[in-house]
Order: structure tokens, then C-alpha cells, then sequence
């Protein structure tokens, strides 16, 4: 009876320990805040709904599954960045560069991409329904 116990408690620490991980880390988190920057940082997951980044430096961050929906990162910075899985649902990414930033599987529906650059961009299996991509450079084609 004490093995099932310790292999049920052992899985759930595995599963615990795996979601502490891919939280966003509150230090980076405050940066963002404080700065409007934060160059490979970790800000996976972070909840950012409606915030306010406008050409907010973040190239190369991770904000993998981050809730940015409804955010303003007019003119941002997010070359290289992780943004897969990321909620942009009605963000307002006009003019961003996202140049090799990964977008798998992130929902930019309804998103305004309007004059952004996104060159080298991984799209794949993002949603882009209802996205302004008007004068986007590198936008993907027939979405």
C-alpha cells in the first residue's frame, strides 16, 4: 500500500515542480513593469490582459502561454521572442517587429499587425482569423 502512495506523490512533485518552472518569473515580471523592458526574460505564462507596451523592449523573451490579450505593444521589440501558445487575441501589435519570434500555435485573432515586421517568423498553427496584416513585411500568405 505504501508504494502506490509514494509513486502517486512522486508524480504529483514531478507535475508541481514541471508548472513552477514555466511560470513567469516575478523579478522579470516587475522589470517589464518598472522599465518597459526586459530582454530574455522569462515571462512565460504571465498574465499581461489589456497592459499598456507600447514599444516595450522584449526581444528574445519567452512569453510562451502569456495572456497578452487586448495588450498595446505598439512598435514593441519581440525579435526572437517565444510567444507560442501566447493569447493576442485583439492585441495591438502595429508596427512590432516579431522578426524570428516563434508564434506556434498563438492566437492573434482579431490581432492589428498592421506595418509589422514578421520575417522569419514561425507561424505555423497560429490563428491569424480577423488579423490586420496590412503592410506586414513577411506576413504569412493565404491566412
Amino acid at each position: 500500500m505504501k508504494k502506490p502512495l509514494l509513486i502517486i506523490l512522486t508524480a504529483l512533485a514531478v507535475l508541481l515542480l514541471g508548472q513552477v518552472s514555466l511560470a513567469a518569473n516575478p523579478t522579470h515580471l516587475k522589470t517589464l513593469k518598472e522599465t518597459n523592458k526586459c530582454t530574455r526574460c522569462n515571462l512565460s505564462g504571465a498574465r499581461l490582459n489589456g497592459a499598456r507596451l507600447m514599444r516595450a523592449k522584449l526581444s528574445g523573451a519567452n512569453l510562451s502561454n502569456a495572456k497578452l490579450r487586448g495588450a498595446n505593444l505598439r512598435g514593441a521589440n519581440l525579435g526572437g521572442a517565444n510567444l507560442s501558445g501566447a493569447d493576442l487575441r485583439r492585441a495591438n501589435l502595429r508596427g512590432a517587429n516579431m522578426g524570428r519570434a516563434n508564434l506556434g500555435g498563438a492566437d492573434l485573432g482579431g490581432a492589428n499587425l498592421r506595418g509589422a515586421n514578421l520575417s522569419g517568423a514561425n507561424t505555423s498553427g497560429a490563428n491569424l482569423k480577423g488579423a490586420n496584416l496590412t503592410d506586414a513585411k513577411g506576413a504569412p500568405s493565404g491566412k
